[in-house]
């Protein structure tokens, strides 16, 4: 029990997966045929918990409420305020199942104990149990204490043990998991009934709490297989090749009973079963069969046996499955029937003939005495026309089209009159336009008007033109424009260059105007002198040039009295108490002294890795003489020990040298496997910490990815582990897929169809049918290694449909053949 006070979970209920059978090396399980079970303890349904156990069945003491102390049980279908995981109870199918729910005693002792009756003398039994740890990961701090039970068969005098097994030690999981314990016996002569005894072999503390489901008593003989002479499990024909005769022979695998007794037993429907009279032996001869029969052999290792349910076992069932002939089917007169023994039904052929072209206005009629077409119908009749219009004869409308339009009447004059000509089939037009009119002016028109169907004289002479105060103008009937004639008076000459003359249009003279320029100001060193060519003034003389050679201290400033340069400035002092890495130079650029030299820093890093719970130490390794430290969590020694990963700085000095060393100490966490899955082929290994991993489904060959493809189904051990820790975890793993194709040509790449999963479950049933329904292969609790053949046939490219069942859980779907 955790014993800490938690706070109340919620309780997550999972699905129970039937891939989570395993099997423990100290246990075993029966690896024959289990028959079917003759104790079974559920510990019932409801949502109330109880009731107690029958007296004397446990030393421990009935809590009916929450919260069973140390050495206290409760039956119930949840757990409490310890914060327990219990997903939900183990029976499959129930609703509200309960299950026994221990809160393990400090002391190690027998806490569970019941008497099995009504078992067979000289008889080999199997007892199986289902057991979860339902401490959470993370209770008791993480280091809660595991279950480990003991399980022991005793006679019924409770003074011999039969059988026992320790199921070791079942730790806490992320998402816990019911698991399944088992062990095999056999009772003594005249022995029918032995006692079932449960030991607490953990020690006292925080922990070992358990829940347990599902305990079974069965039978356990061997595997036995039922083959014709052909090695086949069933075989499937026609009726048409009835009546059908075959021998089959049952054959154990020798694994539990020492000798055999037979009673061979037939089914019409593979549920109801009835004893065959006098058929004993191993070899059973079928004559005259005409329907589907099943067969199958009951099994037991002593004669007595063989007439009590509880004491046999039964061996592979095989099927001999009929399909009745179907009659032949009606047929039309151009198809034919042919029987096909290999399918089991009728072939029909042959196709109707092809119906012939026909024009629209024909009609086609099949005519089933002849077995042809019968084609009737006439072309419709062309209509009149005119002469503008002609007719075609339309396919889709199946009449005539008449196309066509008279021709439009033209467009004629106000003076002109049409008629239409049929025997030309066109327009006559008649008339003539009136006369224009004469003795125009030249600066008029004579424009037609189609309105009034008369001419109309338009125009007015052009208007006399604005003339300058020298000019005179005349009307010009030839060229019918006005005559311009006169000259402007002459411009003046011997101007100034700054004098301008302009025409005076109201005196009709011209005019001058304009002024000399002004001198412009002069500096102290210029002189100006007029330009008659360009007319303006020219400004001559330069100023004295600046002196040069300045230092970069020096300022030259022009003295506009004294018309000459002065020179002002001072020389920069150099610098001193310099730092004994520092020294200094005159920088003439920037006219000022600079000192230079940086302090010597040398920067590092280093790369380390630290294993999840050891120590590193981690050590200022320098060339500095006499240097001291500092590192950024406060220590000033020459090393400092560290536990955890993280980046740890440290600085070595002398005060004139400087080394900054930064460790990087990256933590390599110990893998934590959440989960083994199955995707497909694939098997898929999740990490609750994924990092830099390596995985290996051997132990010895390692990849980077967490994903193996093309796996085949199987029990598997998978590895995960750093490169470079030296742990490795591990987990168990029933990988489990169902083949999309099957390629059956012998390159040992997915030749059969496999199951090889049956020594990991209680059942398993397979079936194979093709895409009618016909069951072509069966297999119950064998492996399967399906070649693709029927009756020693290679059966063709083609999907084909299965029916899996493993533990009552059922699987369909198809696959496809191809060769």
């Amino acid at each position: 029990m955790q014993k800490s006070s938690l706070d109340l979970k919620v309780l997550i209920i999972f699905c129970f997966s039937f891939l989570t059978r395993e099997a423990f090396a100290q246990l075993s399980f029966c690896q024959g045929n289990s028959g079917d079970p003759i104790f079974e303890e559920t510990f019932g349904t409801g949502v109330t918990n109880g009731p107690p156990l029958p007296a004397g069945t446990t030393t421990y003491g009935y809590w009916g409420q929450s919260n069973p102390q140390d050495g206290q049980y409760t039956i119930a279908n949840s757990t409490f305020l310890f914060g327990w995981n219990l997903p939900s109870d183990h029976t499959p199918g129930d609703t509200n199942g309960k299950a026994l729910i221990v809160n393990a005693s400090f002391t190690a002792g027998e806490f569970y104990k019941t008497p099995i009756a009504g078992l067979c003398e000289n008889t080999t039994y199997e007892f199986s149990s289902w057991l979860i740890n339902i401490l959470p990961l993370s209770g008791c701090g993480g280091s809660g204490i595991p279950v480990n039970v003991r399980f022991e068969i005793w006679d019924d005098t409770d003074t011999s043990l039969l059988a026992s097994g320790d199921t070791g030690n079942i730790f806490s999981q992320v998402t816990p998991t019911w698991e399944q314990y088992g062990l095999v016996f056999q009772t003594l002569p005249g022995q029918t009934a032995v006692i079932l005894k449960m030991i607490n072999n953990g020690v006292g503390g925080c922990g070992n709490d358990l829940a347990i489901d599902d305990i079974v008593f069965k039978s356990c003989g061997d595997s036995i297989i039922v083959e014709d002479t052909t090695t086949d499990n069933s075989i499937s024909i026609c009726s048409t090749q009835t009546p059908f005769s075959q021998s089959i022979t049952a054959i154990p695998d020798n694994v539990v009973f020492s000798s055999h007794f037979y009673q061979w037993q037939s089914s019409t429907d593979g549920v109801n079963w009835i004893d065959l009279v006098g058929e004993t032996s191993a070899v059973l001869n079928i004559t005259g069969l005409t329907t589907t029969t099943f067969y199958r052999a009951k099994v037991a290792e002593f004669a007595a046996n063989l007439s009590n349910s509880d004491c046999i076992t039964f061996s592979d069932v095989y099927e001999i499955n009929v399909t009745q002939a179907p009659a032949q089917p009606s047929i039309a007169c151009w198809e034919t029937a042919t029987f096909d023994d290999n399918i089991c039904d009728w072939v029909i052929t042959g196709s109707q003939p092809v119906q012939p072209s026909i024009e629209c206005w024909e009609t086609a009629t099949f005519n089933n005495l002849t077995c042809s077409w019968d084609v009737s119908g006439t072309q419709p009749v062309q209509p009149s026309l005119e002469c503008w219009e002609t007719a075609s004869f339309n396919n889709i409308t199946c009449s005539w089209d008449v196309t066509g339009t008279q021709p439009p009447q033209p467009a004629i004059e106000c003076w002109e009159t049409a008629s239409f000509n049929n025997t030309t089939c066109s327009w006559d037009v008649t008339g003539t336009q009136p006369a224009p009119p004469t003795n125009l002016e030249c600066w008029e028109t004579a424009t037609f008007n189609d309105n009034t169907c008369s001419w109309e004289v338009t125009g007015a002479q052009p208007p006399q033109p604005n003339l300058q105060c020298w000019e005179t103008a005349s009307f010009n009937d030839i060229t019918c424009s006005w005559e311009v004639t006169g000259t402007q008076p002459a411009s003046p000459s011997n101007l100034e260059c700054w004098e301008t003359a302009t025409f005076n249009t109201v005196i009709c003279d011209w005019e001058v105007t304009g002024n000399q320029p002004n001198q412009p100001v002069l500096e102290c060193w210029e002189t100006a002198s007029f330009n008659f060519a360009d007319c303006s003034w020219e400004v001559s003389g330069n100023q004295p040039d600046a002196p040069t050679n300045l230092e970069c201290w020096e300022v030259a400033i022009f003295n506009d009295t004294t018309c000459a340069w002065e020179v002002f400035g001072n020389e920069p002092v150099e610098p001193s108490d310099l730092l004994c890495w520092q020294s200094t130079f005159f920088n003439e650029d920037l006219c000022e002294w600079e000192i230079i030299g940086d302090q010597p820093l040398v920067l590092r890093e280093e790369f380390l890795f630290l294993c999840e719970g050891e120590t590193i130490d981690l050590e200022a390794i320098s060339e500095i003489d006499n240097p001291s430290y500092e590192w950024d969590s406060g220590e000033d020694t020459f090393s400092i020990t560290v536990n955890s990963g993280g980046t740890y700085v440290v600085e070595v000095t002398d005060n004139c040298f400087t080394e900054i060393i930064t460790f990087n100490v990256a933590e390599i966490e110990t893998p934590i496997i959440e989960s083994v899955v199955s995707d497909g082929s694939s098997l898929i290994i999740n990490l609750q910490n994924p990092g830099q991993y390596v995985y290996s489904l051997d132990g010895e060959d390692y990849q980077i990815s967490n994903v193996f493809s093309a796996v085949e189904s199987g029990l598997y051990t998978v590895y995960v582990k750093s490169n470079i820790c030296e742990v490795v975890v591990t987990a168990e793993h029933i990988h489990f897929y169902i083949q999309k194709f099957i390629t059956p040509n012998g390159d040992g790449k997915n030749d059969t169809f496999n199951f090889n999963l049956a020594p990991y479950y209680n059942s398993t049933e397979v079936y194979i049918f093709n895409r009618f329904g016909k069951l072509l292969f069966s297999a119950k609790n064998n492996n399967v290694n399906w070649d693709g053949t029927f009756i020693g046939n290679k059966l063709p490219s083609s999907d084909y449909w299965y029916r899996i069942v493993i533990d009552n859980q059922e699987f369909k779907g198809h696959f496809t053949l191809k060769r």
